[in-house]
This record gives structure tokens, sequence and C-alpha cells, in this order.
């Protein structure tokens, strides 16, 4: 009886270990001139120590600085920024290996996409330069179709330097995927549109705008897990706006600002992310200040300031926090570098752990589960 028992306990230790040692592909954009990068690169990571080893790197792909991996972990989309030269990507991806395979392109009918978000049935880009999003069709291949419907805005904001024109820089599904929220630099505004995901030409279709102060240019928004609130970072001068958000509708509840008192550099706020749990919202900012900020965020939705420290190189300019909430990696695309954090569950606190993954210009991250 015994023995039994201590080959169960041994069988248990090792189902718990083996749990603690979970491993992921981290599928990382990238921007590839100039600079070192080559391409889209993939990365086995273990989210109980936070080892990493190279596994495979997609080449030749121009400037993949977003990208995303579908659902189903059997497709990557990528944009191309390039200029007038723009284009959308598509990618099988083997799930055992974590290596792409080429399908096809597609002109980005557009400048400069920056960001990009998919579907069973279809893929969305916010081209930045140009001030529009295109959607484009998905075959049974996972390849791209042309462009089904290209949406343009128009108009300009105060800051004569960065806003004389529209500047799309995000979409981004709603927490029940009845729209499309997409944030325009330019114009210092807040789109909804209502999504029709079968349409053919009209899959989207304005719903409301929200303006917010004018010079402060929306970049990106997060939705909280339960979906009652929204919280915005722009880019400009690094406020927070928190709003609570409802069927398409944003209502501000609360502003805030990155910036140390006394600060007199120049703010970039650039990324935004939540904890799994929804207690603790983390927000980079880069320019002069090159800084992560930790806020719990309260059961009204509002934000309380927890601490700020340096984001251990240049240019954060977007984060992950790994699927097990233990480790926080931040990519700059100026030092070349992740810089991965300890990340405490309970207090939401950031430790630097001095460890980082060498590579060029890092942009987004996706981790996806191992076959």
């Amino acid at each position: 009886m015994k023995k039994l028992l201590y080959v169960l306990a041994a069988a248990l230790f090792s189902l718990s270990a083996k749990a603690q040692t979970k491993n992921y592909h981290l599928v990382i954009g990238t921007y590839t001139a100039p600079g070192v990068s080559k391409g889209i690169y993939v990365y086995d990571f273990n989210t109980a120590n936070a080892e990493f080893k190279q596994e495979a790197v997609e080449k030749n792909v121009i400037n993949p600085s977003f990208l995303t991996v579908t659902q189903d972990r059997r497709f990557v989309y990528a944009v191309n920024e390039d200029a007038e030269r723009s284009m959308v990507s598509a990618f099988s991806f083997d799930e055992a290996s974590g290596k792409l395979g080429f399908l096809n392109q597609q002109k980005a009918e557009g400048t400069d996409p920056c960001y990009l978000i998919a579907d069973d049935k279809n893929v969305l880009i916010a081209n930045y330069s140009s001030g529009s999003i295109a959607v484009f069709g998905r075959d049974a291949s996972g390849a791209l179709t042309p462009a089904k419907q290209v949406v343009q805005h128009t108009g300009s904001s105060i800051d004569t330097a960065r806003q004389k024109g529209p500047h799309v820089h995000m979409v981004r599904f709603t927490p029940d995927h009845k729209y499309i929220v997409s944030n325009d630099l330019g114009e210092d505004k807040v789109y909804f549109y209502t999504y029709n995901k079968n349409g053919d030409d009209k899959v989207l279709v304005y719903k409301n705008s929200v303006s917010v102060k004018a010079g402060r240019g929306p970049r990106h928004i997060v939705f909280s897990p339960n979906g009652k609130f929204a919280y915005l970072i722009q880019e400009l001068n690094a406020d927070v706006t928190v709003f609570s958000y409802n069927d398409g509708n944003l209502k501000k509840l609360q502003d805030t600002n990155l910036a140390t008192p006394g600060f007199k550099g120049q703010n970039g706020g650039s990324d935004i992310q939540f904890s799994a749990d929804g207690k603790f919202l983390y927000i980079s900012n880069r320019g002069d200040a090159n800084t992560i900020t930790t806020f719990a965020v309260g059961q009204n939705g509002k934000l309380l300031r927890k601490g700020q420290m340096s984001t251990g190189g240049r240019g954060p300019r977007a984060f992950v926090i790994d699927p097990s909430g233990n480790w926080l990696l931040m990519g700059h695309q100026y030092t070349n570098d992740i810089v991965i954090f300890k990340r405490n569950k309970i207090t939401g606190e950031l430790t630097n752990t001095g460890r980082k993954i060498d590579i060029g210009a890092p942009v987004c991250f996706v981790f996806v589960p191992k076959k």
C-alpha cells in the first residue's frame, strides 16, 4: 500500500512539474530595415523559468512590424510596413515546429500599416500614414483575398508636426465582437464601426466616434477582462483615459498621466496591457522616459498608480505578459532587445531579471501554445 501511494505521489509530482514547465512558441514581429532583424522570429519560451531558445526565422519579410496568429494556430498574418509599397502577408504556421510558410501577399491599400487583427473570415489592418482601414478576406487555404473594403479617415488636429492628417493607429475587436474600435492619432478620435463578419464590401459600417483632448494622439486601447471598461493610451503626451464601455459606447471616467512630477523630457506613450486577472494595468512610455508604469485597477474601473521603473532599454515600443502571468517581456526598438521582468502576481510589482533576448527592433509578441 505504501509503495502504491509513493508511486501515485511521484506521478502527481511529475504531472505538476510538467504543468509548471509549460512551453510556448513566442512569435515576434520586427522592423527589418534599417537594422539587424531578418524577419519574423519564433522562440521556445518556458513559462516556469523564462528560459528561451530560437526555433525558427521567416526571412526576407519586409518590416513585419505587427502580426497575429489565428485562433486555430494554423496561420500567421503580418503587415509589411513599407511606405507606398506596403503589403499584408499570409503564412501557414506549423504548431509543432513553429515554422512559417509563405502563402501570399496583398497590397495594403494604404501606407505604413501598423496594426492587424484577424478572425476566421477577415483580416483588418490599420494604415497609419494614409489614415485608413483595409479589410481582406481569407480563402480556404488561409491566403488573403484582395481588399474587400477600405475605410478612409479624414481630418486633422492641432499638432502641426504629427497631426496634419489622419493616422489610424489601431484596430481591435470589442469584447462582444460586434464592433471594431479604431484609434486615429491624427484626428484625436476613437471610432466605432459595426462589424458585419460575413459582409462583402460593407464589413465595417460607421457607428460613432469619441474625441479626446486636442493634441493628445490616441494610440492603443484595451478592454478590461470583464468587458466593462476601456483604457486609452495617448502617444503625444502620455495621457491615459479610462472609460466605461457598453455596446459600442464610451463614457469617460478618469484622466491620468504617465509622467512623473517635474519630468521635462519628451513623452511617447506606446503600449498598454492588462494582467489576466484584471487587477493590474501596465503602460510603457518611450521618448526620453523609457519607463513602464504599474496601475492597480479598482472595481469602479479607475486607476491607482502603484509604481514606475526603467524598462532597461531605449524605445520600449511594445511588451507582453506571458500566459503564466509570471513574466513581462519588454521589447526595445532602439537597443534591439527584449528585457525579461519577473512579475509578482499578488502585488503587480516588476523586477528586472537582467536577462535579455537579443533581437533586432522587436515590435510585436504573440504566445502560442505548443502542440
